[in-house]
């Protein structure tokens, strides 16, 4: 068969970079020749994921799929998201276009880099672009400082939108969230468990909803478990900058206090708690105990293993790829807040309080 003929030839090797044979597709995909040419013919009874895998060891052969396999989109579908060097960002990214591209839809990233272009200009060239629909991810709408207007006028041009992390009361939309009070509370339950009583939070501004929320689970932990008074806690509530710059920072403070236990808001800030740790000569989690939130990709691997708070993030992307898709089919599903429940993952960075 020929890159572009017809897909009811068998392929033949011919020695010179021409089609692969059935057995090289085989081979590539681990299924057998008989499957090989079932898919090849777009004959039934092959399941999907073979189906797929056969497809694939044609893309990585190099082979071009026969017209009647290649598969038409069903639409466009923007992705905005803040940046990709905090590494929960990606592996939302990734999840979504998983699941949109599972559906059909070619997802479409658009981020917002440091002098790069604003949320409603990526916006606007999405819509240039006909975009079918939009996934915004910890955008102006966890901004309690922006105007959600811009929200509102987007859903009168018929643009059908879903938003992550961030609840405003003020648009109208599907939202999907983590319960991040919750969050802050099983971190607070952890380290009282073993023995520390000065506990402090590293968060970002509380204009941002997801920095707020914690705080209130943060502060409200403090009261119930530890008999904590309203203002000490909120003492013991550190904004920064997000990042391990942030982190870093409100960690030294929070050791002038001397706080043995610190709840961050994101990973990378309990990477830049650990740094703050070790730079004054102590150690972790002998010392201190730092506590993270996310459980993004390699943070496992860290040194020492972060304990942390994990995101619920496949299935808080499906979620909200499927509200999405409902409400582009013209099936609205009930625009509410989906909160997802976090998990605590207890690692190396932890320990009873000495």
């Amino acid at each position: 068969m020929s890159p572009r003929g017809d897909a009811r030839t068998e392929p033949r090797g011919d020695g010179g970079g021409g089609a692969p044979r059935l057995a090289d597709i085989a081979a590539q995909a681990g299924v057998s020749e008989a499957t090989v040419s079932r898919v090849l013919n777009g004959k039934a009874g092959v399941a999907g994921p073979t189906r797929t895998r056969v497809l694939a060891a044609l893309d990585v052969l190099g082979y071009e799929r026969p017209v009647r396999l290649k598969r038409r989109s069903a639409g466009l579908v923007g992705l905005v998201i803040p940046e990709l060097t905090n590494p929960i960002f990606p592996a939302f990214a990734q999840v979504i276009e998983q699941v949109l591209a599972g559906h059909g839809y070619t997802p479409v990233l658009c981020t917002q880099m440091p002098g790069g272009a604003t949320e409603d200009e990526l916006v606007e060239q999405l819509e240039e672009r006909g975009v079918t629909g939009i996934v915004f991810l910890s955008g102006l709408h966890a901004d309690t400082s922006a105007d959600p207007s811009r929200y509102v006028h987007l859903a009168s041009r018929g643009v059908p939108f879903v938003l992550i992390n961030g609840f405003n009361e003020h648009i109208d939309a599907h939202f999907v969230s983590p319960d991040d009070r919750s969050a802050a509370r099983m971190a607070v339950r952890h380290l009282v468990e073993l023995g520390h009583e000065r506990i402090g939070l590293a968060i970002g501004p509380t204009r941002y909803v997801p920095s707020r929320r914690k705080a209130e689970g943060f502060t409200a932990a403090l009261r119930s478990l530890l008999g904590v008074g309203t203002e000490e806690a909120e003492l013991r509530v550190q904004q920064t900058l997000f990042g391990v710059e942030g982190g870093h920072a409100a960690a030294g403070t929070l050791l002038d206090q001397g706080c043995t236990g610190i709840v961050c808001a994101s990973d990378l800030m309990a990477l830049g708690a650990i740094r703050a740790v070790r730079g004054r000569g102590l150690d972790v989690p002998r010392d201190v105990s730092v506590v993270g939130f996310d459980d993004s990709p390699l943070i496992a691997f860290t040194d020492p293993p972060l304990t942390t708070v994990r995101q619920p993030v496949q299935a808080m992307a499906t979620a909200a790829v499927d509200a999405l898709l409902e409400e582009i089919d013209g099936n609205p599903v009930q625009r509410t807040e989906f909160v997802f429940q976090p998990e605590l993952v207890v690692r190396g960075s932890t320990a009873q309080r000495r």
